[in-house]
């Protein structure tokens, strides 16, 4: 059967972070995001990447850029700020026609600003924190559609992120299929270890039971 986009998102969305990352570990790739946070413990996000790149603004000053108008649903604004916690690179404006587009969430390898609106219109932003001090004059677009470093893993245009309350993974396109795969019989492993336990079971007993340790390696490890 083939496995539509739709097919991929829906089942990314069914996952955590944390399943995904344990498939991740299993197969060798990075993929887990380091220091990238939600502004709200509930937010959640699920797409494909759209990337873009920022650099310190030079003797033209150059722009932060108007593209949000160009994204829509699965679209999941990933912006490489080079970890700069000096100038923010997402506000208000950007969150109310991003939330506006339906626009899957934000990644910011940086900070954001205008917490309140995104907090109000329950739009996912993910980044290194807030403050108020705008990038205006201080960073340039680089480039989009490039790859980026987002905590220190990279990004290309087209990978899958998925986020939550314990943070974002990177999920390389080329490996999706394999990792969903990993991440699902994870979860489900999991989830029969937990009724094992509600069940009157040791943990021990129920972790045996369901190999939990064999799928927490990889191939040969």
């Amino acid at each position: 059967m083939v496995t539509t986009e739709s097919d991929t998102l829906t089942r990314l969305r069914a996952l955590s972070t944390s399943g995904v990352s344990d498939a991740l570990d299993k197969l060798g790739i990075p993929g887990q995001a380091l220091g990238i946070a939600p502004l709200d413990r509930s937010f959640r996000l699920a797409g494909r990447a759209w990337t873009l790149r920022y650099g310190p603004v030079g003797q033209d000053r150059g722009t932060v850029g108007d593209y949000i108008d160009d994204l829509g649903p699965d679209d999941v604004v990933v912006l490489d700020n080079q970890s700069r916690v000096d100038a923010t690179v997402w506000g208000d404006l950007l969150t109310t026609v991003a939330h506006r587009r339906e626009v899957a969430g934000t990644v910011i390898d940086g900070v954001c600003r205008d917490v309140d609106r995104s907090l109000e219109l329950g739009y996912p932003v993910f980044s290194r924190g807030n403050w108020m001090r705008t990038g205006k004059d201080r960073v340039r677009v680089e480039a989009t559609g490039v790859p980026v470093s987002i905590g220190g893993i990279r990004v290309e245009p087209g990978d899958l992120l998925l986020g939550d309350g314990d943070g974002i993974v990177v999920v390389p396109a080329a490996r999706a299929e394999e990792v969903l795969a990993a991440a699902e019989e994870i979860e489900r492993a999991e989830q029969a270890i937990r009724d094992a336990v509600e069940a009157g079971s040791s943990l021990r007993e129920a972790r045996v039971a369901h190999r939990y340790h064999d799928l927490q390696h990889g191939a040969g490890s």
